[in-house]
């Protein structure tokens, strides 16, 4: 008898699950709250421009590639991307900036350009970091369902290597002295919501990742990804009913055996939670079935800061980087504001993509499409949004002039933004903490929420919430490892990988991102 599963939320990880279930022949159905698919991976369209909601970036592509072989097609074959040289452009509120590149000679030269000292402990950088990433790899791709999952071979193997107890600025000192230098390469930290001087040092392969795979720019943005996933999840049989709401979960005793939603009541032999993991049990879990994880324990938990979020439609072009990352003079009291003291910055850091630059079909002819970023504290008292949005909308426009998009007010056509407290009610994340639960020792591995979720029976859990983590990636390797969960209890057979479909039909999406691999 066909076995079939609910996955609550089309974002990323429930897409990638419900490909990889479907594919092992598991009738899947996904519900979704809002009117489109994604998630956060989604796509803001209005009056002729296209913004990514969230993620930007696109790094290391062979995860999802691996889902989409699963079910009988590539990533080269859905999505046209484009490898981008530089990378970004990082500027330095404390003085001058790099423009980075995958170009280990060229790359080299742009440390040198700040300290040269610095310049040659790149290579050792790359060395050292391609080795820890073949070490921690298969420790992403195994569920950690209790301390015995800490004690297998591998895991202890690289503990020398892992530095638990060291951060990513302390463990980036070995290598760069110019403290410029060592946040060009521990910014990445905020893909997690987290300060590099308090996140764990093995996230130092975030930037590895981005010097050794690239930083690429899917046609149409990520939300071009998202949607590739749900036809690829459709073609495999996928039910998708959008615009509605789940309002609770059903359970037999423990164990969960379905969902109810704004129009009915839906039947399965296991759930997946997609949706924000805090606000999901909070919503849709009755705290009495919850042991580990209730509300009073949720909250006492660590959560990642929030962002200020503007999407700008503006008249004009820029010959700026597809990707700008400023960082404020004084970062440690930015980070401090955020992090302990949960108040506004003065001088706070941001990111604009020009993605533009890249990808004309985001925007009109002769206009642009900007993403503006600030990192916040998550939902606070100390800070009351209604009160401060407009006067933080227009200290990120000041702030934004520092990297060439200076007299942008009057020429904006199209504006929205996001802060806090929206992506808290309008998006349901618990706390507005857009990078979920913080990525703390006490919080990661067995000790963050397990992929098949120990509170519940029948109930499973992907997305950054889940093990490995935040950021897409890892959202889709949590979506293979929790399918793969659900397919074991099931006692079917992983969906093989169809090695055999990389060549893309003539004229496909494909060509623009074989063209860079070649």
């Amino acid at each position: 008898m066909t076995k079939e599963v609910i996955v609550i939320g089309a974002g990323p990880g429930g897409l990638g699950a419900a490909i990889q279930l479907a594919a092992a022949g598991v009738r899947v159905k996904i519900i979704e709250r809002l009117p489109l698919i994604g998630g956060r991976t989604s796509t803001i369209e209005a009056e002729g421009y296209k913004f990514d909601l969230g993620p930007t970036f696109f790094l290391y592509p062979r995860v999802l590639n691996e889902i989409f072989k699963s079910a009988g097609t590539t990533l080269e074959r859905e999505v046209a991307m484009v490898r981008l040289d530089p990378q970004y452009r990082i500027q330095f509120g404390a003085g001058g900036q790099m423009d980075c590149t995958p170009n280990v000679a060229a790359m080299a030269k742009q440390i040198a350009a700040l300290s040269p000292a610095d310049a040659p402990n790149f290579h050792k950088f790359l060395v050292e970091n391609r080795t820890k990433l073949a070490l921690m790899e298969p420790c992403l791709e195994t569920p950690f369902n209790g301390w015995g999952s800490m004690l297998n071979k591998r895991l202890l193997k690289m503990l020398p290597m892992l530095r638990p107890h060291q951060s990513v600025d302390g463990y980036l000192r070995r290598f760069f002295k110019d403290e410029r230098v060592r946040l060009a390469f521990c910014f990445q930290s905020k893909y997690l919501g987290m300060s590099p001087f308090r996140c764990p040092s093995l996230f130092s392969i975030l930037s590895f990742l981005e010097y050794e795979h690239g930083v690429w720019h899917p046609m149409g943005g990520c939300g071009a990804v998202t949607k590739a996933m749900a036809r690829v999840a459709e073609r495999l049989g996928v039910e998708m009913l959008l615009n509605e709401p789940v309002e609770e979960m059903l359970f037999a005793g423990r164990r969960a055996v379905g969902v109810r939603t704004v129009t009915g009541t839906h039947r399965a032999d296991a759930v997946v939670v997609n949706a924000d993991f805090a606000r999901a049990m909070e919503r849709l879990v009755p705290d009495q079935l919850r042991r580990k994880w209730t509300n009073k324990q949720l909250a006492r938990k660590k959560y990642s800061c929030s962002t200020f979020m503007m999407y700008l439609g503006v008249e004009g072009e820029f010959n700026l980087p597809h990707h700008t990352i400023h960082i404020a003079e004084n970062y440690a009291q930015n980070l401090d504001e955020i992090e302990n003291r949960h108040v506004l910055s003065d001088d706070p850091s941001f990111y604009v993509q020009n993605a533009c630059v890249t990808d004309p079909t985001l925007a009109p002819a002769g206009k642009s499409a900007l993403y503006v970023l600030a990192p916040v504290t998550h939902q606070h008292p100390n800070v009351d949004w209604p009160r401060e949005r407009e006067r933080f909308r227009k200290l990120l426009l000041r702030q934004i002039a520092k990297a060439g998009y200076g007299d942008i007010e009057r020429r904006i056509r199209y504006e929205r933004v996001i802060t806090p407290a929206d992506w808290d009610s309008r998006y349901e994340i618990y706390r507005g903490a857009t990078f979920n639960l913080a990525h703390t020792l006490d919080q990661m591995l067995h000790l963050r929420p397990h992929n098949r979720f120990e509170d519940l029976e029948g109930v499973y859990l992907v997305g950054g919430g889940t093990h490995p983590g935040s950021g897409l990636p890892v959202i889709f390797e949590s979506a293979r490892i929790s399918s793969n969960l659900v397919l074991q209890d099931f006692g079917l057979s992983q969906p093989p990988l169809h090695l055999g479909a990389n060549q893309p039909p003539a004229g496909s999406p494909a060509t623009d991102y074989e063209a860079v691999n070649q």
